[in-house]
């Protein structure tokens, strides 16, 4: 047993690590100051154990440079159980442990983002729903997470159940949200990442979410039928980008629940970098215990378990999330 467990973290640990060009140029731009010329990265355990330091004392040194533009972040799939929402509360916990301000929009009426945040969401509370109707500011309905200082929650009560159907009557449906969000609404707060979290459906919320945002980012489990509902996802975001959003684009795709034991996961994985290329992000996330379990402590699993697998996958998502954003900005400027 020991044998194969050992087997499935050095496949995984390989699979999480960037390579080649893309390796150093993170490493080389984001890395960590080296320890009396010893880098910390030199083995899998000293690279685990250095960045479960960074999430339990963050310092000036990790921290991640900041957009030039605030980034505005859609995670959308309809298909539910993939790791949408857990995604989303983790790379924005990830990146605000690393320097910058996030903001959570939460758009599923469940609000289970947050409760993984740990910001009060029960009816009463000033919420999207309010803030896609006009009835209250999206500054008004910010809550700070307990657990950060940069991190922050529009959150999402029972009442969004309805928002689909009153939305449906409004002028400029489509655009409530990015309406909401935009600098003058969100007053004086200097957020660096806008992530929005969409409901496993394609109707109005989702809709609004794609309008309101630059990019998505798409969460795809590494199971079978991995890529069904897909194709409708693509379809609708075509859509936006016709009609209503067209800086809209497919910006990155994350591989969560990798089992490194299965040939399953790695067929999968095979295939979805196949049909989405450079999209996909190296780091990947592996099915984890302690990523479930978090939530029911009202915790990201950086804040539960900051030494865990689950958490170093999504430091290290986060890190290459900043650092392709980065590396595009410079390029765009030349």
């Amino acid at each position: 047993m020991s044998g194969g467990s050992e087997s499935a973290v050095s496949r995984e640990t390989e699979a999480q690590r960037p390579t080649g060009a893309e390796s150093e140029s993170v490493e080389d731009e984001f890395s960590p100051i080296p320890y009396e010329g010893l880098s910390p990265l030199d083995t899998p355990i000293g690279a685990a154990a250095h960045r479960a330091s960074q999430v339990l004392h963050p310092s000036s040194v990790n921290a991640l440079p900041k957009p030039a533009r605030r980034r505005v972040i859609t995670i959308a799939n309809q298909k539910g159980g993939v790791g949408k929402t857990t995604s989303t509360v983790n790379l924005a916990s990830a990146l605000a442990v690393q320097g910058l301000t996030v903001l959570v929009v939460d758009l599923d009426p469940q609000g289970n983002a947050s409760t993984a945040l740990g910001v009060p969401h029960h009816s009463g509370v000033p919420s999207s729903y309010e803030v896609l109707l006009g009835e209250v500011k999206a500054a008004e309905a910010i809550q700070q997470s307990p657990h950060s200082e940069r991190l922050f929650c529009i959150p999402a009560t029972i009442d969004l159940a309805g928002a689909e159907i009153e939305l449906v009557s409004m002028v400029a449906r489509e655009n409530r949200l990015k309406n909401a969000l935009s600098p003058a609404a969100l007053g004086d707060e200097d957020f660096d990442y806008v992530i929005i979290d969409c409901p496993p459906s394609l109707g109005l919320l989702t809709v609004n979410a794609l309008v309101a945002a630059k990019e998505v980012l798409i969460p795809i489990q590494c199971e079978y039928y991995a890529l069904e509902g897909v194709g409708q996802l693509l379809r609708n975001i075509e859509l936006v980008q016709s009609h209503l959003n067209p800086e809209l684009h497919v910006s990155t795709v994350l591989l969560t629940m990798y089992d490194a034991r299965t040939k399953l996961a790695d067929q999968v994985a095979e295939e979805v970098r196949a049909h989405f290329g450079s999209a996909v992000l190296r780091s990947v996330i592996p099915r984890s215990v302690k990523v479930s379990e978090a939530p029911g402590y009202g915790m990201t699993v950086l804040d539960y378990d900051p030494g865990s697998r689950g958490a170093m996958s999504y430091l290290d998502a986060g890190r290459e999330l900043a650092a392709r954003g980065y590396r595009n900005e410079k390029q765009g400027n030349e």
